[in-house]
Parts: structure tokens; C-alpha cells; sequence
């Protein structure tokens, strides 16, 4: 019931001053946790391939490691996503799917491969959004195995212990991201200092380690190990995991204050930690086991182990924030089926909180920390969602900048082709884990891809199948043989604004009776992600009796048709609200024995379509005003879904108005 509009013309928000601090704060444990809390594991896996069969490092390995890890942070989280790609934003809003629109709304050749990129990365961002959770958790509670007093007294119960605290955390997403952020913000701020602490200390002993700012020190080891420089990439690029959900969560706390707290505390308390954990292998090659928590003296292992798990908790919600943003995204932008979507803020329109996407990736989270069972094993799937989401989104940019900033296209390549060849290199490296274990994360973003293809051309399909009858031949022959009328107000809701609606024809045709006014509505979700009031609403008259109204919502917006008509009010639409009915459209799918999207393409789409949010509470209708007029609609669907359709003959079933009005849920 809504149509994709291309205008752009309202003014970019941004928040208020004295909020700033807040901002940045939350930011460091919402937006960083991810990339903040990979100390914990990406060292020790990446310098694990190093290691000779005695537990031996030499020092220009673990000097080069750390070198690679620095640039590595320097070059594709500080300069490609806080210092550019965070500036090509959709009015506000980051991620891969506001990027597509973004590029989209500008129009050109190629929309559909522009929305295949999108999926594609989007697709990969859910993939992501399950792994980071597990390994991140999983890896901080497995320091209980270092504390001296608890050696191989809990390992039994450290995968039971990060579920029951991977499930306490998607507990509490209903309660938002700003109420979450500010009981995480702190206590990241306070992880930041901790490990930055631990590494200066360390850095203190083995000066020597500063040599890793050198890049030259870690391109070294490409010469030196030809044959594990790949793994050890593959490990390294561990460091970044998170960017991406950096670039989806900009719109729940802005560009600058996600800056201002990466530049401030976040990048530079990483440095000295990794710089700090490569100090301590020079002087103990031993403490490559677990270099993050034997950099703490004894007395301080079990704070840190419990500040730690804290961390990675917090961690996780930066995916989580990410993944609910992209939801809405993709709903609003016809890519998946209606959802509920619940606001979370009055402040801030990006803090959401998608309740069925929440339990799915609870669930998933869960299973993948019960199959592996441990970090280590994690790691040899996580990283290559993330390496093709981050190419994904430098491809997009490419073409923004070509086409909305009037570049030549060989100027946006070069732009980012030292991005796409970094890049290319991890993916490359990133390849070998598909194996061992890499698949996991593949088949998910691909299982997702199919769900959003599907749904977008099914949806197109079935829109086709409708039958258009143009709204100005209804309105001639009303004139001609006037129906009764009935006291109060009609609303349709179209798609189509010069096309009667459905609900429309089936209410004259089983009822004929129309209201004394009747309103057209039609629902537009355009390419940016608000809409001011001043343009929210537009209402024409179309003939005596008849209005057009048109609402306009962004695609980080929820619609809300009750607040679209009290700002109609202010246009000169009267009407009363007690008096004001809602007629729904209701299709029911039967299927013919003509191929459509493939069996098993008509099989998702008939499930998609049965469990989507129902029209009403979507847009926000007032339930107990509604009437839902069904209709039968025939589309060219493979024979094996006909035990999926409505088994009524009729090709058209009314729900009586007189009938209590049933509420939608979805």
C-alpha cells in the first residue's frame, strides 16, 4: 500500500549542541563495541600462524603483525568510513541500503543492479549482525580460564554462560538504543581507558615495539612468510569487524559525534592496547596463548575478565542496532515484507526496535556459540561476511560520487581504488575460511538475499495482476447513477492515485452505498529518511464529494496515517474521526499451474505475504475504524503452492462493514 517517490527537498536535521557529549558517549559503547573489544582475539589469532611448532616468535614477526593491524585500522576504518564514506549520507542515515537509495534517487541506467548491490550487502550485514554477537561474548568468557584460582575448574560452563548473557542482551533491546546506550557508554568509556592503560604499561617495557607504526615493517612479512602472510591477512582484518555496523548505526547518533568519539578515545586507546600486546610477546613469547589478558598482573585477571564480558556484551549491540536499522531500510524501501517496527526515542527517529529480527538473530547467536564452542573455532568463520559487505559499499560509493557529486567515473575510481585493492586483498585472504566454517555467515546473507529478491519481484508481479480501472471513469458514471449515501467519511488507501481502489469497486459493487466524502489515500515512501511536516501532506479535490490525498514518509520513518490526517486538518480537510471509516484491501493468492517465480520462488512469496504485518497496524490506522474488504487475486504460480492459497471459489470475499471491524496484527 505504498509507492516509492524520488523528491528530495527537506532539510537535513541534525542533533542539538548541548546533546553532543551524550551522543559521543553512547556512540563509544554502541557503535565501537564491536571494533573495541576485537583486542581480545585478533591478536592472538593472527599471531598464531607465526608461531613455530616450540611456541618460537621472532620479533620482526610480531612487530610486522602489529604494523599490519595498525594501518589496517588506519587506513579502512579512519580514513575510508569516519572521514569519508560517513559522509555520503542519506540525509542523516548510513548504512548499505541508505547508500542505495541515495544512489537510486538520482536515477541513471543499472537500478537494478544498484538494488542487487544493496541486497548483496545488506545480505552480508546479517550475516555479520549473528557472528559478532557469539565470538565476541564467547571470547571474553573463555578469560575465566586464565584466572589462576579457576583454571579447568569452569570450562564446562563457558559456552552455558555467554548463552544465558547473549539472551539477557536481546532481552533487553525493547527498552532501545538510547537506554541501552546509556548504561553502555560508560562502561565502554571505561573499557577504552582499561586497555589503554595495559598497553602503554606494556609499550613502557618493550619500546622497540613502536617499529609497528613503520607500514614498511608489516609488508616485511609477505617476504618473509609468502606462504601464511594469507592466514595471517585473514586474522588481521579481524581488527575492523564492525566498521560496517559503524556506517548502519550513524543515524541513531550522527556523523560528528561518532567522529568525535573514534578520533578522541576509541582509535587511540586500540593502538596502545595492540602496540601493548605485542610488547608483551617480545619479551614472553609464551603469553602468545592469550596476550590481552596476561598483560594484567594477577591481582587484576578476574576484574578484567568480568569488564571484558561487559564489553563484549555492549559489543554486540552495535550489529544489533545496525541490523534493526537496515530492517526498516529494506521494509520501507519494498526489499522484505511489513514488519513491526517500534520507535524507541521521541528524540532520535533512527532508535528502533524490530521485535522478530531480534529473537531471529537471538536464536541464531545461540546456536552458532552451542555448535562451535569456542573463539577460536568462531574465527575461522567470521570476517568474510564482513570483507564483501565493506566492498559492497565502496562500489556504491564509487557510484555516488560519480553521479551525485558529477564525477568522471575513472575520478571515483581512483578516489577509492587504494579502499577496493585493501579490500580485495582481505577478501582474498578471507577465502580460505569459507571451509572452515566460512559458509555459515555466506549461507545466511545468501538465504536473505533470496528472501528480498523474492519478495521485491513477487510484489511487482502481483501488482501487475491488478486490475487498474481508471478513477475518472468511476467518478463520470457515479455522476450519471449516483449511489446512496452514507453520513461520515470514506478513506482508500491506492497505490495508484489515478486508479480507483480495489476496496473502492468491491464496497459499490457487494454494498453500493458511498460515504458522503470519500478520500483516496496514497502512502509514498520516498528516497531519504524523513519527511518535514510542511510536505508530509498534499490533498486535492478530484471531484464533488471525492478528495486525493497524498502522505509522505521517509524511509527511516514509521507511517502513521492518523497523524497524516490531523495535519490534513490544517489543509481544509474536514471530517470526523469517529465518523471516518478505513476500507483495506485484503488479497488472498490462488495459484494457476502456469510457472511464475518457480516453486520454490511462489513457495517464500506466499509465506512471506501470509506473515506480513496486516495493512492497519503498519500504517498506523486506528484499528476499530477499519474495514477489510478481501479480494482474490490469481497470479501465474507454480501448481505445488495451491495448497497454500484460499480454498473459496468466489473470486471475491467481503468482510461486511456492518460486521465488527478486525484488527490487524501482525
Amino acid at each position: 500500500m505504498a509507492a516509492i517517490d524520488a523528491v528530495d527537498t527537506a532539510p537535513v536535521s541534525h542533533p542539538k549542541r548541548g546533546a553532543f557529549l551524550a551522543l559521543a558517549l553512547g556512540s563509544a559503547g554502541v557503535v565501537y563495541g564491536d571494533i573495541g573489544t576485537s583486542p581480545l582475539y585478533a591478536f592472538k589469532e593472527s599471531i598464531a600462524h607465526l608461531r613455530a611448532t616450540d611456541g618460537a616468535l621472532a620479533s620482526a614477526a610480531v612487530i610486522g603483525v602489529v604494523s599490519l593491524m595498525f594501518w589496517t585500522l588506519m587506513l579502512i576504518v579512519t580514513v575510508k568510513y569516519v572521514l569519508v564514506l560517513m559522509r555520503f549520507d542519506n540525509r542523516g542515515e548510513g548504512g548499505i541500503l541508505a547508500l542505495m537509495a541515495l544512489v537510486q534517487r538520482v536515477g541513471g541506467r543499472g537500478t537494478m543492479g544498484i538494488a542487487a548491490i544493496g541486497m548483496l550487502g545488506a545480505g552480508l550485514f546479517f550475516g555479520d549482525a549473528i557472528l559478532t554477537p557469539a565470538i565476541s561474548v564467547l571470547s571474553a568468557v573463555e578469560g575465566l580460564s586464565v584466572i589462576d584460582q579457576l583454571q579447568g575448574r569452569l570450562d564446562a560452563f563457558i559456552v552455558p554462560i555467554a548463552v544465558v548473557l547473549l539472551i539477557g542482551l536481546f532481552a533487553v533491546q525493547k527498552h532501545g538504543t538510547g537506554g541501552v546506550g546509556r548504561w553502555f557508554g560508560p562502561v565502554c568509556a571505561l573499557w577504552f581507558a582499561v586497555i589503554a592503560i595495559l598497553g602503554l604499561a606494556q609499550i613502557v617495557q618493550a619500546p622497540q615495539i613502536l617499529h609497528a607504526l613503520n607500514p614498511a615493517t608489516g609488508l616485511a612479512i609477505f617476504a618473509a612468510h609468502p606462504v601464511l602472510a594469507p592466514a595471517v591477512m585473514g586474522s588481521v582484518f579481524l581488527t575492523v569487524t564492525g566498521a560496517e555496523a559503524l556506517y548502519a548505526d550513524m543515524g541513531h547518533f550522527g556523523r560528528k559525534p561518532i567522529q568525535a568519539a573514534w578520533l578522541g578515545l576509541v582509535f587511540p586507546s586500540l593502538t596502545l592496547n595492540y602496540l601493548g600486546q605485542g610488547a608483551l610477546v617480545l619479551r614472553d613469547a609464551k603469553a602468545a596463548a592469550s596476550p590481552f589478558f596476561l598483560m594484567a598482573p594477577g591481582w587484576f585477571q578476574a576484574p578484567l575478565v568480568l569488564l571484558a564480558t561487559a564489553a563484549t556484551v555492549i559489543a554486540s549491540q552495535a550489529v544489533i542496532s545496525g541490523a534493526f536499522s537496515l530492517t526498516r531500510q529494506a521494509v520501507q524501501l519494498g526489499l522484505l515484507p511489513r514488519m513491526t517496527l517500534i520507535s524507541t526515542s521521541q528524540d532520535h527517529a533512527g532508535q528502533i526496535y524490530a521485535p522478530q529480527v531480534n529473537w531471529i538473530l537471538a536464536f541464531g547467536v545461540a546456536a552458532l556459540v552451542l555448535g562451535f564452542g569456542s573463539s577460536s573455532a568462531l574465527a575461522s568463520a567470521y570476517g568474510i561476511a564482513v570483507i564483501g559487505a565493506m566492498m559492497t559499499s565502496t562500489v556504491l560509493a564509487v557510484i555516488a560520487v560519480h553521479r551525485l557529486h558529477k564525477r568522471p567515473l575513472w575520478q571515483a575510481v581512483a578516489l577509492f581504488a587504494p579502499f577496493l585493492v585493501v579490500e580485495a586483498g582481505f577478501a582474498a585472504a578471507n577465502l580460505l575460511k569459507v571451509a572452515h566454517g566460512g559458509y555459515v555467515p555466506l549461507a545466511m546473507a545468501g538465504a536473505l538475499i533470496v528472501v528480498m529478491w523474492t519478495w521485491m519481484r513477487g510484489a511487482r508481479r502481483l501488482a501487475a495482476r491488478e486490475p487498474h480501472v481508471p478513477l475518472a471513469d468511476v467518478v463520470a458514471m457515479l455522476s450519471e447513477r449516483p449511489p446512496m449515501r452514507a453520513k461520515g467519511t470514506a478513506v482508500f488507501l491506492t497505490t495508484e492515485p489515478g486508479s480507483a481502489p480495489a476496496a473502492l469497486m468491491h464496497n459499490l459493487k457487494h454494498n453500493q452505498v458511498l460515504h458522503e466524502q470519500v478520500v483516496l489515500l496514497t502512502v509514498r515512501m520516498v528516497r531519504r529518511p524523513s519527511v518535514a511536516d510542511d510536505e508530509r501532506v498534499e490533498v486535492n479535490d478530484i471531484a464533488p464529494g471525492f478528495k486525493a490525498m497524498t502522505l509522505r514518509f521517509g524511509f527511516m520513518e514509521q507511517p502513521n496515517v492518523a497523524r497524516g490526517l490531523s495535519l490534513a486538518r490544517e489543509q481544509g480537510l474536514k471530517f470526523d474521526i469517529m465518523r471516518t471509516s478505513f476500507f483495506l484491501s485484503r488479497r488472498t493468492l490462488i495459484a494457476r499451474a502456469q510457472p511464475g517465480l518457480g516453486r520454490l520462488g511462489d513457495l517464500l512469496f506466499m509465506f512471506l505475504s501470509r506473515n506480513a504485518a496486516r495493512t492497519a497496524d503498519f500504517f498506523q490506522i486506528p484499528p476499530s475504524r477499519v474495514v477489510e474488504l478481501g479480494a482474490q487475486v490469481t497470479l501465474k504460480l507454480d501448481p505445488a503452492c495451491r495448497r497454500l492459497s484460499g480454498r473459496r471459489s468466489s473470486r471475491d470475499a467481503v468482510r461486511s462493514p456492518r460486521a465488527r471491524p478486525r484488527r490487524s496484527h501482525p
